[in-house]
């Protein structure tokens, strides 16, 4: 985009008392200079009464002239503000985020990054969530029943509580101090998940069922003797 340059020579009236419901000060004369003018555009704006501060571009600017100003003033937003609305992985911002009993089911949300954010009681059922990050997340009580959690990460996530029943989570990392304690795993599929052996081991005295999409047992999984 072609710069916008833009040269001022102003001059102030003296700013009359509060009490005066006369313009603070007019700045007249600014040059704008736009892409696509041969010449610069006259800008006059107004600074109304100290009672209501409303400012109001004047008849002299054209529509592109305006255009052109709303475009070039995108360059100042804030940086903090540039990824409202949107994520790296999908339509949400959802990384850092309280997101306590947020419905996300059913949801293609695959590689969505949801790191240390905080997911208690949220639902995730029957969601596509291949690759998600779910790293230092707190996932207390959440339902991610039926859920395609294949290559997800759990690292240091708190898991405790969870509805777990069904989904496959084939290939998920689990390492650190990742805790599925209390979860309902009925039917899920932890092939080939890194789990500690105090985890493990606490899986298999409550694993039960088979995984109905890709047949495979739970406790066969988990590797249970």
């Amino acid at each position: 985009m072609a710069p916008l340059n833009v040269s001022m020579s102003s001059k102030f009236t003296q700013i009359p008392p509060i009490s005066s419901t006369k313009p603070l000060f007019t700045l007249t004369n600014p040059l704008v200079s736009f892409p696509g003018h041969s010449s610069p555009q006259l800008l006059k704006c107004q600074i109304k009464s100290q009672e209501n501060f409303l400012f109001s571009l004047c008849e002299s600017v054209t529509k592109t002239s305006f255009l052109a100003l709303v475009s070039a003033s995108l360059f100042f937003v804030d940086p903090a503000l540039a990824f409202k609305g949107g994520g790296p992985y999908g339509s949400e911002v959802t990384r850092g985020q309280d997101l306590t009993g947020k419905d996300f089911s059913g949801k293609t949300l695959i590689k969505q990054d949801f790191k240390t954010s905080i997911l208690r009681q949220a639902n995730f059922k029957g969601a596509k969530l291949l690759g998600a990050s779910f790293f230092d997340a707190d996932l207390t009580g959440a339902d991610l029943s039926d859920a395609d959690l294949r290559s997800a990460d759990f690292s240091l996530a708190n898991v405790t509580k969870a509805n777990l029943s069904n989904a496959n989570l084939e290939g998920a990392l689990a390492t650190g101090n990742t805790s599925f304690r209390g979860s309902n795993i009925t039917g899920a599929d932890f092939t080939d998940v890194p789990l500690r052996d105090d985890q493990r081991g606490y899986l298999c005295k409550v694993a039960d069922g088979v995984n109905p999409t890709t047949g495979n047992a739970t406790r066969d999984t988990l590797l249970c003797n």
